[in-house]
């Protein structure tokens, strides 16, 4: 990784640099990289960021019965059989 320094910066930019890095939780040095990249064309896009709902309107529809035996099914499946790895 190589360091550059970037001089003639003035108060105004600067403030605007540190508003917008806290503002989204980044270091200067981060917003700074980051926009260099997407200026330059190397910002790398991120694959496989596509969110899916088809299967939200099973959230929260099981009673805690049902709960319940579910997760009974997946603990006595969990279990290690010693004999099966003597």
């Amino acid at each position: 990784m190589s360091n550059l320094s970037i001089r003639g910066i003035d108060p105004d930019l600067a403030a605007m640099l540190k508003q917008q890095a806290q503002a989204s939780g980044k270091s200067v040095n981060q917003l700074a990289l980051d926009a260099l990249k997407e200026h330059t064309g190397l910002h790398k896009k991120k694959l496989f960021t596509q969110e899916y709902h088809d299967l939200d309107f099973l959230f929260g529809q099981w009673s805690d019965s049902e709960f319940q035996k579910i997760q009974g099914k997946i603990d006595s499946e969990a279990q290690i059989d010693d004999e099966l790895w003597k």
